[in-house]
């Protein structure tokens, strides 16, 4: 059981307390922030000096780049307390038993596909949400660099799969929750227009409310769209559902 009194969000604004302590404020500046969030994804391995400087200054590295990390270092040492930085030729932020959101939506997300591959839906329902909440808050906003655009990459993936989960317990659970698969359903089609679990998710959730010509019209649009953007049809789950809402 991790100890909250160690909690950090990278997601939205930047907040971090060690034993309890609120530390975020103390970095020293925008570049503390990105070395210590740097440091956060990275805290389970040791960090090279090459490696954050490639992260803190991706495209152009200040004169006397060694020295700037160093007094970076410091400072961020300084703020977060001396045995939080392990090492000086190689880092390592030493958290343990923390709570970090990045990770925390990962593992909800592997609970909430491990409770679909159950067909547990209800037990599905909360690790999707936590997942949702998370991911849904900006990463870095503002900042630019390939650590932090892979890093952006992997939460929308989580995104998509949170919104598949609940879209599918939400059509599992009953009528009551077929607007949630309505919702989910439309917000996968926005994000990933070439996915077509969501397609899917919408399809079925408008036929169970009843919305039969709806439903069709969403394949219709689908089709179209992979015909025009790609050269391709819809899968044959997509168009075995299509069949069946003919049917």
């Amino acid at each position: 059981m991790a100890d909250h009194g160690t909690r950090v969000q990278l997601c939205g604004k930047l907040v971090a307390r060690i034993g309890g302590r609120r530390v975020d404020a103390a970095l020293p500046g925008r570049q503390g922030r990105l070395a210590f969030t740097f440091l956060t994804l990275n805290r389970h391995r040791v960090v090279t000096r090459g490696a954050l400087v490639e992260a803190l200054w991706p495209y152009e590295q200040p004169a006397l780049v060694d020295t700037a990390l160093s007094a970076l270092l410091s400072k961020v040492r300084k703020a977060l307390g001396a045995d939080a930085l392990d090492g000086r030729g190689e880092v390592r932020l030493v958290l343990p038993d923390a709570w970090v959101d990045v990770e925390a939506a990962s593992e909800a997300i592997h609970r909430a596909e491990g409770a679909a591959g159950r067909q547990a839906w209800a037990e599905l329902w909360g690790p999707a949400r936590v997942a949702l909440h998370i991911v849904r808050r900006d990463f870095l906003p503002g900042e630019n660099a390939p650590w932090i655009d892979e890093q952006r990459l992997e939460l929308d993936e989580i995104e998509l799969r949170a919104l598949e989960c609940i879209a599918k317990s939400s059509l599992e659970l009953g009528p009551n929750e077929l607007e949630s698969a309505v919702r989910s359903g439309r917000d996968l089609i926005r994000l990933a227009p070439h996915r077509e679990s969501g397609h899917r998710a919408l399809m079925r959730a408008l036929a169970a409310e009843g919305n039969d010509a709806e439903a069709l019209g969403v394949y219709e649009r689908l089709r179209v769209q992979l015909r025009e953007d790609l050269g391709v049809a819809p899968s044959s789950p997509t168009q075995e559902l299509y069949r069946t809402l003919l049917g």
